[in-house]
């Protein structure tokens, strides 16, 4: 077995998880209603989770982990996998407890775009010849059902997380972008898929803007607030009897007696199985999956509710959208009409004046009529990519298992590889019913090296790119 950490295994510094370190020493909790202006729940940068954090309900009441506690389930991760995975244990009365660092949502659950896209970037056709025989194809009917999981959850639950379920749409940038996306939904639609290709003027009507060739439009996703999800999922787990633990990074874990001891700064948890749930993420215990992904940053800002004739024009189905350029851009809009525009890059030093004028300068030109760009919120993550952009599943030791690896698309993915976790933990299914093959870690070769040319690159190409 692949060796993850020592017992004596020592986390003094639980801030390290951000992708911003936490210069925090005091935590403010709203119980009800939205958070407001400038408080910093997360224990972050504001950099960190935006406007997210500014419009999200609050999430459960919780408290640190104190004392002893022996369960059947120990989740380490409080984002979408392990939450989707504590949900549907729960639901079925196992007992299970989730182990979170900082807050729910806090990784990249709390900071992305906020699309629900069925399927991953890599082609279907890509994806299921990386795989061994059948895999793929569960891997892939597994992610194209994704987004129904996420919005059926959003129904059962009554989230309150502005879920839009109109469909994404996938832009495509020159002729070359449009040969892509006639690709993609070729292969899409040949395993039943509902998607479609608009031509320009179609999707000019649909996106309010002329920039771009056409457009994949893909009925099966849509858009949530991704922070106001993570923490209706933490909800929704709670009252199914799910134990949550906030402020608890895990210390070491080590075996005692067969089962699993799960150490923190407060107290302890026995367990007999652990799913492992940081993904890019994680530290300590979740060092394996994080140093297996090299960390690509992405940026968000969200203007100001923009007025009604905008409004009308830009998004009016409430899709969301991305485009085909190497350097991606995303947009879409919010519940109170904020235009949310993103694109790889890091809001640290000087890229955050780059980006930013760099966004200003494309949304005017994307957007005829727009005026002059304010930003109400800007703020960035850590997308981890692996190195064929395919998810893994891993078994880090006896009955501790995790999925890792979503390469920009965790929302459907991390929810529906939840549910598989918390099926295989219960015995319903067997490693040959995983949409994946069991791999072992394998720590992605010049990681560092590869995230500074990520984010020096995306600097320099804002810095001097504004085509559309």
């Amino acid at each position: 077995m692949y060796k993850i950490f020592p017992a004596s295994w020592d986390r003094k510094n639980p801030g390290r998880l951000g992708a911003i370190r936490c210069p925090c020493l005091h935590r403010g909790r709203q119980q009800t209603g939205q958070a407001q202006a400038g408080e910093n729940r997360m224990l972050n940068n504001p950099l960190s989770h935006g406007l997210w954090e500014l419009t999200a309900p609050a999430g459960p009441d919780t408290d640190s982990l104190t004392g002893h506690l022996n369960v059947e389930v120990a989740v380490i991760g409080g984002g979408y996998t392990g939450l989707s995975a504590a949900l549907h244990l729960a639901k079925s009365g196992t007992e299970v407890a989730v182990l979170e660092a900082v807050d729910f949502g806090f990784g990249g659950a709390g900071r992305n775009v906020g699309l629900v896209n069925a399927g991953m970037w890599v082609m279907p056709e890509v994806l299921r010849s990386s795989l061994p025989r059948d895999y793929g194809d569960r891997l892939l009917d597994l992610l194209g059902n994704g987004p129904k999981l996420v919005f059926d959850l959003v129904r059962e639950h009554e989230l309150q997380c502005e879920a839009v379920h109109a469909g994404t749409l996938h832009c495509a940038y020159g002729s070359k972008g449009f040969d892509e996306i006639q690709e993609r939904a070729r292969q899409w639609q040949a395993r039943g898929a509902h998607v479609e290709v608009l031509d320009a003027a179609t999707a000019a009507k649909k996106l309010g803007t002329t920039k771009y060739a056409g457009a994949l439009l893909d009925h099966r996703a849509g858009t949530i607030q991704p922070l106001a999800y993570a923490r209706g999922l933490a909800s929704a787990a709670q009252k199914a009897k799910a134990k949550l633990f906030s402020r608890s990074p895990v210390q070491s874990v080590e075996r005692v007696n067969g089962n699993w001891r799960i150490q923190t700064p407060g107290g302890h948890v026995t367990a007999e199985w652990i799913i492992l749930a940081t993904d890019a993420y994680g530290s300590g215990p979740g060092d394996p999956a994080r140093t297996e992904q090299v960390p690509l940053p992405y940026f968000n800002m969200a203007t100001r509710p923009l007025p009604a004739e905008l409004r009308l024009r830009i998004l009016p189905g409430g899709e969301g959208a991305w485009d085909t350029q190497l350097v991606m851009n995303s947009f879409r809009m919010d519940q109170a009409g904020r235009l949310v525009f993103g694109s790889i890059g890091a809001l640290r030093g000087t890229g955050t004046a780059i980006h930013q004028a760099w966004a200003k300068r494309v949304i005017g030109k994307m957007f005829a009529g727009f005026g002059e760009v304010e930003f109400e919120a800007i703020w960035y993550g850590t997308i981890g990519m692996t190195s064929d952009n395919l998810p893994r599943f891993h078994k880090y030791d006896e009955r501790m298992i995790g999925f890792s690896g979503y390469n920009g698309r965790g929302i459907a993915p991390g929810t529906v590889f939840g549910r598989v976790l918390a099926s295989y933990v219960r015995g319903e299914i067997r490693d040959a019913d995983l949409p994946l093959p069991v791999t072992p870690v394998k720590a992605a070769a010049f990681r560092f090296p590869k995230q500074m040319f990520y984010e020096i690159g995306a600097q320099a190409t804002h810095l001097v790119d504004a085509r559309l």
